[in-house]
């Protein structure tokens, strides 16, 4: 199976507090993303090591929630995938620029997901 979730986003209203949560009480590393948007980086534990990695943004409205993400090959396909069979896209394919094409859905029981092929050439 080649669809494997790779990465987390924790939505709050003050990312830096919630940063600091996470490093005190876990020990994890976070530092703030270099990119355009408001963004912490967040590194769970040492490379190689099994789990995932994640982020932290900036809360965007009420209904934001725990998000994971899942790599696939062709975003596309994915999208098309995704709503054949019965989920929905809440948010169409972007860019994620110097990473990837990303997309955000909801399964069947309304539970959201992100979807990252990756792409260091994507712009808009």
């Amino acid at each position: 199976m080649s669809s494997r979730v790779v990465h987390f986003e924790l939505p709050a209203d003050d990312p830096d507090r919630c940063a600091q949560f996470y490093a005190d009480a876990f020990g994890w590393k976070i530092e703030k993303w270099g990119g355009p948007t408001d963004y912490w980086l967040v590194m769970t534990g040492e490379e190689g090591e099994t789990g995932i990695d994640g982020g932290i943004g900036r809360r965007q409205g009420d209904d934001d929630q725990t998000t994971n993400t899942i790599a696939v090959d062709d975003l596309d396909a994915a999208v098309a995938a995704v709503l054949a069979h019965g989920g929905t896209i809440t948010r169409p394919k972007g860019p994620v620029m110097g990473v990837g094409w990303l997309a955000y859905a909801t399964d069947t029981e309304g539970n959201p997901f992100g979807m990252m092929q990756r792409d260091e050439s994507a712009a808009d």
